[in-house]
């Protein structure tokens, strides 16, 4: 018999977290995270990570579990949040992922093999060294040369995937491009739905810029400034993410602090439309428009309504 899984994904800021609480509380659910920023531990403003108030008792998993010096790779995710499902599974409860990190939640549901090659510390040292020596833009460049889809889709600002995606030719001598196209089958273990909130684009942009203010208001670069104080490497992987780098740009001088909440806003509105891309890729998710509901009691209704149709 299938495992019953239920994915709630969309663009940052479209109002996943509100809806998951609900329908969470109404469905006997538990929560797993497919945030990529939200793992990591001390780095709660700059990445709209739930509070305890607002998890309402609802079990939540994949949240604050390393920090930011330590490894974590989409097999990692994958291990470890498959165990979270059979588990919630097993309590007889609908485990409940949530997130917008597209390939957190591909690794779940495709059997995507790249997951399973293995990371090379000394290969990914060398190309962090690359990236320090000659920039994001060279990094992105060679990544260019030997797979244009990739690069075409990953930011010249995620280094992360930039990297891995370079370890994954070296290491195989394949591009994650062929990787995608010839083992992206669907996994076959779960009961699965999956539903996408999406909004209004210019609509959704106004959300994240609303968000981004009420982010420095809330005290991201204090946020920022203690975890340097700790000792953090500025160039580490997650301090890369948006609202990290930029804040730390500020923080050497490297600009005011209007034009680093500009480029946040920016990064995060391009990041929206990213995820978006991502997701219109997969067929089997069927889209709901936050836009046509007056408030998220009827939305949640909506989604719930969808879901027990599919599931049943």
């Amino acid at each position: 018999m299938k495992e019953k899984l239920f994915i709630l994904m969309g663009p940052t800021a479209v109002g996943k977290t509100s809806v998951s609480i609900e329908l969470a509380k109404r469905l006997n659910g538990e929560i797993i995270s497919a945030d990529s920023m939200q793992i990591y531990k001390y780095m709660d403003v700059g990445t709209a990570k739930i509070t305890k108030d607002e998890m309402e008792d609802i079990p939540h998993y994949m949240v604050d579990i390393i920090k930011p010096d330590e490894n974590f790779t989409v097999l990692n995710y994958k291990k470890m949040a498959t165990n979270y499902i059979k588990d919630i599974n097993s309590r007889n409860r609908l485990p409940i992922v949530v997130g917008g990190t597209g390939l957190y939640i591909n690794s779940l549901v495709y059997e995507l093999n790249f997951a399973g090659v293995k990371p090379n510390e000394k290969i990914r040292e060398r190309y962090e060294n690359i990236r320090n020596e000659r920039g994001n833009l060279y990094l992105h460049s060679q990544l260019q040369n030997i797979d244009e889809d990739s690069a075409n889709r990953i930011s010249i600002n995620d280094t992360k995937r930039i990297i891995r995606a370079l370890e994954i030719y070296e290491i195989t001598g394949k591009t994650m491009t062929e990787y995608n196209k010839n083992f992206r089958n669907p996994n076959e273990d779960y009961d699965l739905v999956m539903i996408c909130l999406n909004m209004d684009r210019q609509k959704l942009y106004e959300r994240i810029n609303l968000r981004v203010d009420i982010m420095i208001k809330e005290g991201l670069v204090n946020e920022v400034k203690n975890i340097l104080d700790m000792g953090f490497n500025t160039n580490l992987i997650s301090l890369q993410g948006i609202g990290y780098k930029e804040i730390i740009s500020y923080l050497k001088n490297e600009c005011s602090l209007d034009e680093a909440i500009e480029q946040i806003k920016k990064a995060s509105r391009n990041y929206a439309k990213r995820q978006l891309t991502w997701f219109k890729r997969d067929n089997r998710i069927r889209w709901i428009d936050v836009d046509e509901f007056k408030d998220i009691n009827g939305l949640v209704d909506e989604v719930q309504e969808t879901l027990v149709k599919y599931l049943s």
